[in-house]
């Protein structure tokens, strides 16, 4: 949550001229419903099968960048089939950099809206702990802590480009 796959993932799509898809605007453009909503109403177990569904749909799309949500990599068989569809990429922030994108948006955030800044700080801490070894699999990792300015931005998308060999 909040390592910029959104941010960084749009401009460099619109720069390369592709295709950019957000898993959780997808998966609420063909369920008319948002992601919270959906977490309220079914739980997640629920959620990361409709999730994982849509992943496999968008995963035959071609010329398409694709920001998944911070969870999807960690269920089922996501991070393999990611990595088989094509290249993947860890964005990699610390949770200080985490911490502060995360407070701007919290209420949209099913897992953190009740939570305290300290147990927000502590769930980040824990989240990144268990999901580490999902994250580590994708093909490439990236610094995505200077997303802060147009100025940062224009620089990882040529920094992400080079990483990926376009």
């Amino acid at each position: 949550m909040c390592s910029g796959k959104t941010t960084l993932g749009r401009a460099f799509a619109l720069k390369m001229g592709l295709q950019f898809i957000d898993m959780d605007w997808y998966i609420e453009g063909r369920f008319h419903k948002t992601v919270k909503q959906i977490f309220a109403e079914l739980g997640e177990e629920a959620f990361r099968e409709m999730e994982r569904k849509m992943l496999h749909e968008v995963g035959d799309f071609e010329n398409v960048m694709i920001a998944t949500g911070g969870g999807t990599a960690c269920f089922f068989d996501n991070v393999q089939y990611m990595n088989q569809q094509g290249q993947t990429v860890y964005m990699k922030a610390d949770v200080d950099t985490l911490f502060s994108r995360l407070q701007i948006g919290k209420a949209k955030r099913p897992l953190l809206m009740n939570k305290t800044d300290e147990e927000m700080k502590q769930y980040i801490t824990e989240q990144l702990a268990h999901r580490e070894p999902f994250y580590s699999q994708a093909t490439y990792v990236f610094d995505s802590n200077r997303l802060e300015s147009r100025h940062q931005i224009d620089k990882s998308i040529e920094e992400l480009r080079q990483l990926l060999g376009l």
